[in-house]
C-alpha cells in the first residue's frame, strides 16, 4: 500500500498566504481544514506553511507524506451518525524553526504571505524578559513572532502593504491583544525602532478568536482499518467532531481577505466576540460543569452514557434551556440552536469523554461557567434556579472526603474510590469541611470568597436550598435526589 503524498492527493500549487506556528492536531483539524475547503470552493487561493516552533519532536512524517493527510470528522448531525473524510492538501511545506532557522526566516521575505496563525498552548503567549533577539530563533512564541515581523519590516523597507494579519487560536481570553502586548514589550526590550512599532500598529492586525471543535487526533486503534478503506497508508490521519465554530474579532474587517464564511464554513467575523464567548462558556462548558459530577455519582462514567441516562439528560436539558439560556444576551433562537448542537456533540459515539477527566478543577470551573448564570437568573426572575443550585450540591457531594493521597482528595462512590484533583487550598477546605452537617457545610463553602470572589450566602435562600439538596443526596443517594428534583 502506497503512502499518501501529492501524487495521490492531486494537490495544486498555491501561493503561500499562511504561516502556521504549530503542527498539532487541533490546527490541522480546524484551521487547515477550513482553508482547504475554502480553496476547494474557490473563495481562497493559498497554501499554508507549518512551523514547528519547539525543539521537541520532528517533521519526518510531514515530509514523507509531502504534508498531505486525511481528516475524518465524525459525530451526530440532525439525529444521524455521520462521517466525513477528506484529504487536506493546503499545507505546502513544514519547517523546523530551530533546526532549519534560515529556511524558516526566509518566509519573512515571502511577498504573498498575509496571515499568521498559531496554537502554541495557553502558556505560549507569554512575555519573558530573558528572551534574546539574537537567538536563532528566540525561545518564546511572541519573541519568535516579533523577530520574524521585524525581519519582514526590514526586508520590505516598512511597506505597510506587507503587514500581517495575526490570528492566534490559543485558548485564552483576548488572545489577540495579549499577543500584541507581548510583541510590543519585546520591541521595547530589544530597542527595535519606533518605525517598526508604528508598522506594527498601522500595518498589522491582531485578531482575537473563539475556537470550538474537539479534535481527537490520530485514531491509533482504528488507523489500520481506516487506511484499508482509504486505499493508502497515512501516518498523519486526524479525527475530530463534525461541529465547529470560529469567531474572529478584529477592529478592521478581514472577511474579504479570508472569506471562509463564503465557503459555507462556520466562521463569524465580528468586532465583538463577547456574546459568542459567553454563549459557549455558559452553555457548552456550563452544561458540562453542572451535570458531570452529579452524573458520576449517579453511576455513569462517560458523557455519552450520561446522555443515555434519562434522569441525567432531563437534568441537563432543564439546566440549559430553562436556567442558562434565559440569562444570555444573544437571541433565544440562536442560543437554542447552539444548545441543540451541543447536545448532539455530547451524544457523539466516536468520542469517549470520561466524566472524571472533566471533573478536574471543578471549583474554579463552576465559578466561571455556572455562577454568572445563577446570578443572572436571580437578578432577572428574583428566584433561585433550582438545577444550578443542585449542581452546587452535587459538586459539594463529589468533593466529599477526608483522606489525602498523592496531592488528591479521595472520594467514594459506593465501595469505589475516586481521586479529586484541584488546587491544594480547595482540597484542604473540603477535607476539613465536607464532614460537617449539610447546613454548616453549605454555609462554609458558599461564604468562601476565595472560591467565588464574593460571599454567595448573601443571595437570599441559597444556603438553605443548597443544604437541602446536599442532605437529600446524603440521605437518598444522587440518583434519587435527581429524580426528586
Amino acid at each position: 500500500m502506497n503512502i499518501l503524498n501529492k501524487s495521490i492527493s492531486k494537490a495544486k500549487d498555491r501561493p503561500v498566504k499562511v504561516l502556521q506556528f504549530g503542527e498539532g492536531n487541533f490546527l490541522r483539524g480546524f484551521v487547515d481544514y477550513m482553508i482547504d475547503v475554502a480553496n476547494e470552493k474557490e473563495v481562497f487561493d493559498g497554501s499554508v506553511v507549518v512551523v514547528k516552533p519547539i525543539a521537541f519532536g520532528n517533521l519526518d512524517m510531514f515530509h514523507e507524506q509531502e504534508c498531505q493527510y486525511t481528516l475524518s470528522l465524525r459525530g451526530k448531525e440532525d439525529g444521524q451518525t455521520k462521517v466525513e473524510s477528506r484529504i487536506v492538501t493546503c499545507i505546502s511545506d513544514a519547517v523546523d524553526a530551530i533546526n532549519e532557522f534560515e529556511k524558516y526566516e526566509s518566509f519573512a521575505k515571502c511577498d504573498t504571505l498575509r496571515f499568521i496563525v498559531s496554537n502554541t498552548t495557553e502558556a505560549g503567549i507569554v512575555y519573558d524578559e530573558t528572551d534574546d533577539f539574537n537567538a536563532l530563533p528566540p525561545k518564546t512564541y511572541p519573541g519568535k513572532l516579533t523577530k520574524f515581523m521585524f525581519d519582514r519590516f526590514t526586508y520590505f523597507n516598512g511597506d505597510e502593504s506587507k503587514g500581517l494579519i495575526i490570528i492566534p487560536c490559543e485558548l485564552i481570553e483576548n488572545n489577540g491583544p495579549e499577543l500584541k502586548k507581548c510583541v510590543l514589550q519585546f520591541a521595547k526590550l530589544w530597542n527595535l525602532s519606533d518605525e517598526f512599532v508604528a508598522w506594527i500598529e498601522n500595518a498589522c492586525i491582531f485578531c482575537s478568536t473563539l475556537v470550538d471543535r474537539i479534535v481527537t487526533g490520530y485514531p491509533r486503534e482504528e488507523a489500520e482499518t481506516m487506511c484499508n478503506e482509504f486505499g493508502y497508508k497515512d501516518n498523519l490521519i486526524c479525527t475530530g467532531e463534525l461541529f465547529a465554530l470560529w469567531v474572529i474579532e478584529s477592529d478592521k474587517d478581514i472577511s474579504k481577505e479570508l472569506p471562509l464564511d463564503k465557503a459555507g464554513l462556520p466562521v463569524i467575523f465580528t468586532n465583538n466576540q463577547k456574546p459568542y464567548r459567553e454563549r459557549k462558556v455558559r452553555i457548552l462548558n456550563g452544561a458540562h460543569t453542572s451535570f458531570v459530577l452529579a452524573s458520576f455519582l449517579a453511576g455513569n462514567d462517560f458523557v455519552k452514557e450520561s446522555m443515555e441516562d434519562d434522569t441525567v439528560r432531563k437534568f441537563m436539558m432543564s439546566t440549559v434551556f430553562d436556567e442558562i439560556i434565559p440569562t444570555l444576551s444573544l437571541p433565544k433562537a440562536e442560543c437554542e440552536e447552539f444548545a441543540n448542537a451541543v447536545i448532539e456533540r455530547f451524544e457523539n459515539p466516536f468520542i469517549k469523554h470520561a466524566l472524571l477527566s472533566i471533573s478536574l478543577n471543578s471549583v474554579s470551573k463552576w465559578k466561571s461557567r455556572c455562577m454568572p448564570s445563577l446570578k443572572g437568573y436571580v437578578e432577572k426572575f428574583n428566584t433561585l434556579p433550582k438545577h444550578l443550585c443542585f449542581s452546587l450540591a452535587a459538586l459539594m457531594s463529589f468533593y466529599t472526603g477526608s483522606e489525602m493521597k498523592d496531592n488528591a482528595l479521595i472520594g467514594h462512590r459506593g465501595e469505589e474510590e475516586y481521586t479529586i484533583l484541584d488546587d491544594a487550598f480547595a482540597l484542604e477546605f473540603f477535607a476539613a469541611n465536607s464532614g460537617k452537617s449539610s447546613k454548616e457545610y453549605a454555609n462554609a463553602y458558599l461564604s468562601n470568597e476565595k472560591f467565588f470572589g464574593q460571599d454567595l450566602t448573601k443571595i437570599e435562600g441559597l444556603v438553605d436550598a443548597v443544604a437541602s439538596y446536599v442532605e437529600d443526596i446524603r440521605t437518598n443517594g444522587m440518583r434519587k435526589a435527581m429524580e426528586n428534583l
